[in-house]
């Protein structure tokens, strides 16, 4: 006798279907009810193997929805400023709005970033990019709600190892694998959907990084504490 609980590979499903001339989730329901997150998987909007796969455009639309608090804490932040169109005044739009906007930056002279530029080995290097993120923040201006820390010494290995985006209540998350830049890293798209689950956690590892971050001046001035 056949076991009612097993699913056959998708292209055996597929197969089947075709030839029976009938919807394959007709014929096995119980595959459309494994395909359902539940949980905390529903955070989970979407997944990506390289940061650089993610379009543009699904960062804009973040960034664009986002009104409270907008929290980039990537260890250079450098990509964002080539990426969105924009985005300095995007930047000054949304403070002038009310809206929190915070940067947690690795620290441009710090033994970690020094190590970091050993191990990727690339002309553009980590503490130039943090630079030029920080000559960008200085064109946005001084405003209140504008803020930029680097993160503590004892917290910088675990910065560059895992970037966190907040946009309200979406985040982008990108653990750095061994030797690569963010670009070519995994990114997972997340949307808070309750209390606990994964955007929590990743939230709350960045705010723990910031809560310890020590401000920073830009080239121009000060940003605002």
């Amino acid at each position: 006798m056949a076991d009612a609980e097993l699913i056959p590979h998708a292209r055996n499903r597929e197969d089947a279907s075709s030839a029976l001339g009938v919807d394959q989730d007709m014929l096995w329901p119980q595959a459309v009810k494994n395909r359902i997150k539940v949980g905390t998987d529903r955070e989970i909007v979407y997944s990506y193997p390289y940061r650089s796969a993610c379009p543009s455009s699904i960062w804009g639309e973040a960034i664009t929805k986002a009104g409270d608090d907008l929290l980039f804490a990537g260890y250079t932040n450098y990509f964002l400023w080539l990426e969105q169109p924009r985005f300095v005044a995007t930047l000054r739009e949304k403070i002038t709005a009310g809206c929190r906007v915070r940067f947690l930056l690795g620290d441009p002279d710090c033994e970690v970033t020094r190590n970091r530029e050993r191990i990727e080995d690339v002309a553009l290097n980590v503490s130039t990019r943090i630079r030029i993120t920080l000559e960008n923040l200085a064109k946005v201006g001084t405003h209140e709600h504008l803020e930029a820390r680097y993160s503590a010494p004892d917290d910088a290995a675990n910065h560059v190892s895992l970037s966190v985006f907040r946009f309200d209540g979406e985040a982008f998350v990108t653990p750095h694998l061994a030797r690569l830049a963010g670009h070519d890293s995994p990114l997972l798209h997340l949307r808070k959907s309750g209390d606990g689950g994964m955007f929590d956690r990743f939230t709350e590892h960045a705010e723990e990084l910031w809560s310890r971050g020590i401000p920073v001046e830009t080239a121009k001035g000060q940003v605002p504490q």
